[in-house]
């Protein structure tokens, strides 16, 4: 982390799927205890920069700091220890196991706060209820509860969340991105994909827009929220 406490850079960042270009020199920084919304239509290249940032997707330029190294080109695993947790969109849950075994299989190796599975618990009740069933009967809900306990276990220090209310129900939502904005209270830091523009910016401290690759706005909450001309834009509000 840098003196002015940042934990994350993204400095001229381009990606691509074979021929075509998802990322065009993107930059941006999330500070430790910090949420930082990315907000954008679909096919604005969100997901894409989420997976160039945990490893899944290398870059083609630019550079990636992570608590003041270099992590562009490492694989996801050697990111999760690092202390980097990513919840994907689709949850990525192992169904056919209970809820307690997807939680205890997290190889607990960031460097981030300890969360244990009672941790969890409390902080989702639901799963506590849930605790012996088969993840794959859980609901829509549930199952993203579950996929962000998962996420906590490994201890990390930054959580990249990735449409984290897609396709939940209002009152789930609620309460997901309720429990996101939380962790700030424990010093974790996270960086939000979100459909949601206006819930995602209630949570968060600061956004960035992307658009068709590239960042075009980029400012506090209050001040996203507030401009007429990104939500008509750049979002389709």
């Amino acid at each position: 982390m840098t003196s002015d406490g940042t934990l994350l850079t993204v400095n001229g960042v381009s990606a691509a799927y074979g021929k075509v270009v998802a990322l065009r020199g993107v930059s941006l920084s999330v500070k430790h205890g910090e949420i930082v919304a990315i907000l954008g239509a679909n096919g604005a290249g969100k997901t894409t920069l989420l997976n160039a940032i945990s490893g899944v997707l290398p870059i083609a330029a630019g550079r990636i700091e992570f608590a003041e190294k270099r992590i562009d080109g490492c694989k996801p695993w050697t990111l999760s220890r690092a202390g980097i947790s990513h919840v994907p969109e689709g949850r990525e849950i192992f169904p056919s196991m209970t809820v307690e075994a997807n939680l205890k299989i997290v190889d607990a190796f960031g460097s981030g706060p300890m969360f244990s599975v009672e941790d969890v618990l409390n902080m989702f009740p639901r799963l506590r209820e849930r605790f012996r069933q088969a993840a794959g009967n859980l609901s829509g809900g549930e199952q993203q509860m579950l996929a962000i306990g998962r996420g906590l276990m490994a201890r990390p220090r930054l959580i990249l969340f990735d449409e984290p209310s897609l396709g939940l129900s209002p009152f789930f939502s609620k309460f997901v991105l309720g429990a996101i904005g939380a962790l700030r209270t424990k010093g974790l830091s996270a960086l939000l994909v979100e459909q949601n523009m206006r819930a995602a910016l209630k949570i968060a401290d600061r956004a960035y827009v992307l658009r068709v690759g590239s960042i075009v706005r980029e400012g506090t909450a209050g001040e996203i929220a507030d401009a007429p001309d990104i939500q008509e834009a750049y979002l389709g509000a």
